[in-house]
């Protein structure tokens, strides 16, 4: 099954024909309802709470610094367990892991609202993050299993996409709406009601089947994997209130290298390997996990930075804030659903997927124009609609190819090696970003009179648009390497491949 890196034989990922693949599930469709529930329920949770912070920290009393953790926290644990959280998918059965994980979620998400102190609340963000890890791999494989016709999965994984990619705006509309109408308390106690609908429909709906029931756990690989990725995160989130010569910056960052690097090496020599080299070594595969990974550093410097130009330099609301980047997601669901269902089976990943990085950074680098009495319907909305179409044509079908082609027993794994790129991604986009933006203000007021108003706005504009220019950098790499690294024409899939097994 598994191709060389450098085989141009379009043999691997997609399926113009699903040989071997059993007969479609009847309830698949509202199994994909009840995946897109819990996935958009994890998605959200990302940014849902940066809204309500500063409500979250007046009432608990916690200072600037420990504020960061309450993000961090989920990041840390949803990214370190990824990869364990898909292997026990594959091992005891995707049914159990995704109601685990959708229960386990929603407990989580009670202890936050509850919490009566900072400590409090980042346990239940942990714990938010470690049953998410459990959920996100398990809803991804069981989509890439339900539907075993090429044509319907495409359907499927461009409505799961569109999920993954604008389920930040989602979080972003919710967190204000529910901050300005209720309290901060309910960003998590919303969580409840998604998981009910998932935990009762996931109930009814899906089957057990456990695909690599033979294998086990690989302990040294996990311990490898789970702390490696733990530092990689951490050390970026250090990267944004410490100096990067901070020993825990890249101490942290060396030492992450170096245990993924080793856990890399013990995955060639382990029984029952964690991630087999086979779910790598695919070609398109592999170019799809880079998509994501560099998609998810890109986006970062829409959410985050257009997030804070909006309240702080137009005036906006938390709720108007989330309502202005609705456009935004209406393009990419739009664009999710032609690129997948008609573009990428006609004329491949390797032309579709490089025009959206351009489109998105085209889209940023149009971005910049962005001044302090700029208007959001010429200087913010068009360009918000170029790039949620450049993401429509970047997110679903990579991950659509990130994980078809694959042998039953290794989609819960593949599913976890999707999301771990996309948190990675938006760990190191967070970080980098953040330390430009920091020092083009620091820049800008350097022998400038510091204490005017219109310096420091203007000091924030250029905060902001150097963001701006560096993910419409990260696009554009992003379009270069696609284009080099996927395999010209539409491939199909490979008939030596494990067939798809449906729920």
């Amino acid at each position: 099954m598994p191709q060389s890196l450098t085989d141009d034989a379009p043999k691997g990922v997609t399926h113009d024909t699903d040989k071997g693949s059993a007969a479609p599930n009847a309830k698949r469709w509202w199994i994909l309802a009840i995946i897109g529930i819990a996935q958009l329920m994890v998605v959200l949770d990302a940014t849902i709470v940066n809204i309500a912070l500063p409500s979250a920290q007046a009432d608990l009393g916690f200072s600037d610094g420990s504020r960061q953790w309450v993000v961090t926290a989920y990041a840390l644990a949803f990214a370190s367990l990824l990869l364990l959280g898909g292997r026990i998918a594959d091992l005891f059965g995707r049914k159990p892991a995704f109601l685990i994980g959708v229960a386990g979620f929603a407990g989580a998400s009670v202890l936050g609202g509850a919490a009566n102190g900072f400590e409090m609340l980042v346990i239940a963000r942990a714990l938010q993050g470690v049953f998410g890890a459990l959920l996100a791999p398990a809803a991804l494989s069981l989509l890439n299993t339900t539907f075993t016709d090429a044509r319907e999965r495409a359907r499927a994984f461009s409505v799961y996409g569109a999920i993954a990619g604008a389920g930040g705006a989602v979080g972003l509309l919710l967190g204000g709406l529910l901050t300005d109408a209720l309290d901060w308390r309910w960003t998590l106690y919303v969580n409840v009601i998604f998981a009910v609908v998932a935990f009762v429909g996931g109930w009814m709906l899906l089957s057990n089947h456990r695909d690599a029931a033979n294998s086990k756990i690989d302990v040294p690989g996990t311990v490898l994997v789970s702390t490696g990725l733990f530092s990689v995160v951490y050390g970026f989130s250090n990267a944004e209130t410490h100096d990067w010569s901070s020993p825990q910056t890249w101490g942290f960052l060396t030492a992450g290298v170096l245990l993924l690097a080793a856990f890399a090496r013990w995955q060639t020599r382990a029984k029952h390997p964690l991630l087999p080299m086979r779910v790598l070594l695919d070609r398109d595969r592999a170019a799809s996990f880079l998509t994501v990974l560099i998609s998810g550093a890109a986006m970062f410097g829409v959410f985050l930075f257009l997030t804070y130009y909006l309240q702080l330099n137009l005036g906006f609301s938390p709720t108007k804030t989330g309502l202005a980047f609705m456009p935004m997601m209406a393009a990419l669901m739009v664009a999710a659903q032609v690129s997948t269902t008609m573009l990428v089976p006609r004329f491949g990943p390797k032309i579709i997927i490089p025009a959206g990085f351009a489109l998105g950074a085209v889209g940023m680098a149009w971005l910049t124009g962005i001044g302090v009495g700029s208007s959001f319907s010429t200087a913010v909305l068009p360009q918000l609609l170029v790039i949620g179409a450049g993401m429509g044509a970047i997110m679903p079908p990579a991950m659509q190819l990130a994980t078809s082609g694959i042998g039953a027993e290794d989609a819960g794994v593949a599913s976890a090696t999707v999301n771990t790129m996309q948190q990675v991604g938006g760990s190191i986009g967070t970080a980098l970003l953040s330390t430009l933006a920091a020092s083009a203000a620091t820049t800008y007021l350097s022998g400038r009179n510091a204490a005017d108003k219109l310096v420091q706005a203007q000091s924030t504009i250029e905060s902001y648009t150097t963001a701006f220019w560096w993910s419409a950098g990260f696009f554009a790499a992003g379009a270069l390497i696609t284009f080099l690294l996927y395999r010209p024409g539409v491939p199909v899939q490979d008939e030596n491949a494990a067939p798809v097994v449906h729920m």
